[in-house]
């Protein structure tokens, strides 16, 4: 069977075809213009920078990608494609110049010949070691690419390493081959129905998967164009993100779950922009960190004045171990909804209350009659009790495989049952960059990714409910920590309900080495730290008690944005543990 192209590839037929059509473009904060790249332009800068490499390094040499966001990126992430260089993204510095405390174990761990950055951040890493290049856009064409290898690119070499997130250890590097970057790219394609007609608007940061496949591969790949802006835009202007979906008519944008409720609480805070219009959006993928019906709902009702179709939001479930995408929703269809007895969910089996139903048909009442209105957490409460519900992640793409495992036994689990997500097919990557012992932990010897996060597929869902290595177990019960956290959000208005993502939930083995006690961090929202501490972790134990039966042991309050994060974000709950055994959280403000 013919192999399907991979980016390099793609890049040239598309600069063949269409060499003057735009691939990319980047806005600034205010949404202008600030630099863009034609497919025949960014071929033809990705070939004067893979002729430069090949002064300096050999195929298979890695190149270490430091780069402020810009579409310099671009030019060198296809430069190493050209030059057969693996590539390794790492975050830009930080201010200051500091390097990441991850991008040094990257360094060390890579072994990099050369280091690749653009003008401004390249001043600062004259020190690191390795030759570091620049990169621009306007002096990219000075020189000659005749020396290059015209042929394809082997299928199993590695396109880059993708280093994870490090939020339950220190980061590995995936190793990720150009066979599987052109697997999971029809899966995407096929997933979210993309074409050359299909402009992407994408925010994340392009040394992350999402980012770079997701927001850059992907539409590069069907002939569409790229349309990027800083992260750090959004986080200033979350209506940034709308308003240049609604300019370039993108058919698909999206990001992890609190962008959305981030974006929604903007809207409700400003209202919507002067002729804001969203009918064009059909894809609005959801991922990469628990996906809550709470959110879902509240941004289909802030942006539907905008012409926003709640049956656009596309919940989807993916690693960087099997690329990017494993599972996402149909395009056009609601996201499926399903209320769970959390009794149940806590001893492994998923019960459902009511019926799977979309998120469209969630204000019918007559699907779950008695149920009061939900909280940020999820819960609610119907006459026999409390109810979870459940976001599903959407169905397994063709050409891919899943099966949901004991991961005790190993055996297969029956429908409804919880086990771990388990994934095959050509999008599995290679695994870990010098590392067999923990590429044959995760892998396996039939090739089969053990992903260490739980689920239960139900009708051909799948529904993540969470990650096994973070499992607190207390009364004898598994809970969930992004439950939890979710909870302590929503339980007082000083906690922030915009999301779980400033709440660390983790277990402490008691002194006989028993049950867990269960310990809440939180951070306070910088304009609510004068009401009484007392009140809200009062509020705090009460909620998780009420829906949990967990007693805390403790409730820790602190400022916002001490608690440790990966580089894309998610909260580090292992660190956090470490962090209260050790001198513990500063206080908050009184």
């Amino acid at each position: 069977m013919r192999e399907p192209p991979g980016p390099r590839e793609q890049l040239r037929a598309r600069a063949r075809a269409t060499p003057d059509r735009r691939a990319a473009v980047f806005l600034d904060d205010r949404g202008a213009e600030t630099a863009e790249l034609t497919y025949g332009g960014l071929l033809g800068r990705a070939r004067i920078l893979a002729a430069r490499l090949g002064e300096h390094v050999r195929p298979g040499d890695r190149a270490l990608l430091v780069f402020a966001p810009g579409l310099e990126f671009l030019v060198a992430f296809y430069g190493c494609l050209e030059a057969c260089v693996i590539a390794v993204p790492v975050p830009p510095p930080r201010r200051g110049g500091d390097l990441q405390r991850g991008t040094r174990h990257v360094l060390a761990d890579a072994e990099p010949a050369v280091v690749l950055a653009d003008t401004a951040t390249a001043r600062g890493l004259v020190d690191l070691g390795p030759t570091v290049l620049t990169v621009g856009l306007e002096e990219a064409f000075i020189g000659s690419a005749d020396s290059l290898d015209d042929g394809p690119a082997d299928p199993a070499a590695v396109a880059f390493l993708q280093y994870t997130s490090g939020s339950t250890s220190l980061p590995k590097g995936v190793m990720v081959t150009h066979r599987n970057l052109a697997a999971n790219q029809q899966m995407i394609t096929h997933g979210f129905g993309q074409d050359e007609h299909s402009p992407i608007v994408g925010w994340a940061p392009l040394f992350h998967d999402q980012g770079l496949i997701g927001n850059v591969l992907q539409p590069l790949g069907v002939g569409s164009t790229a349309v990027l802006m800083s992260p750090a835009t959004f986080v200033r202007r979350p209506l940034a993100w709308p308003e240049a979906v609604s300019r370039y008519r993108a058919r698909s944008s999206g990001g992890p779950d609190f962008a959305f409720a981030t974006a929604a609480a903007a809207a409700e805070r400003h209202g919507l922009p002067e002729g804001l219009d969203l009918r064009c959006w059909r894809v609005a993928f959801d991922g990469a960190e628990p996906v809550r019906a709470s959110t879902l709902r509240r941004f289909a009702a802030a942006f539907a004045p905008a012409g926003f179709a709640a049956e656009a939001l596309h919940p989807c479930y993916g690693l960087a171990e099997a690329t990017l995408l494993v599972t996402g929703s149909r395009p056009g269809r609601a996201p499926r909804l399903l209320d769970v007895d959390p009794a149940g969910l806590a001893a492994g089996r998923v019960v459902p209350t009511a019926p799977a139903r979309g998120l469209d048909s969630d204000t019918d009442r007559s699907t779950w009659p008695g149920l009061e209105d939900r909280g940020a957490d999820g819960l609610g409460r119907n006459g026999t009790g409390t109810v979870r519900t459940l976001v599903g992640s959407g169905e397994v793409p063709p050409g891919a495989g899943l099966r949901i495992v004991d991961p005790e036994s190993g055996r297969e689990c029956p429908e409804g049952m919880v086990g771990e997500i388990r994934v095959h097919g050509p999008h599995v990557t290679a695994g870990y960059w010098r590392r067999p012992d923990a590429t044959a932990d995760a892998y396996g010897t039939g090739r089969e990714l053990r992903t260490g996060d739980l689920g239960a597929l139900v009708e051909g869902e799948l529904y993540v409910v969470g990650r096994r290595s973070d499992l607190i177990v207390a009364r004898g019960r598994n809970h969930h920590p992004s439950d939890i956290e979710a909870t302590v959000a929503a339980a007082h208005p000083a906690l922030g309900q915009a999301g779980p993502a400033t709440v660390a939930a983790f277990g402490l083995a008691d002194e006989e080495g028993g049950a867990e006690r269960v310990v809440v961090v939180a951070e306070l929202r910088p304009d609510r730290e004068g009401p009484d501490h007392t009140v809200i972790t009062t509020a705090v134990r009460a909620a998780v008690l009420r829906e949990h039966d967990v007693a805390l042991a403790g409730v820790v309050l602190t400022r916002r944005g001490v608690l440790p994060r990966t580089s894309s974000g998610k909260i580090q709950r292992r660190a956090a543990r470490e962090i209260h055994l050790g001198g513990g959280f500063p206080a908050p403000p009184r």
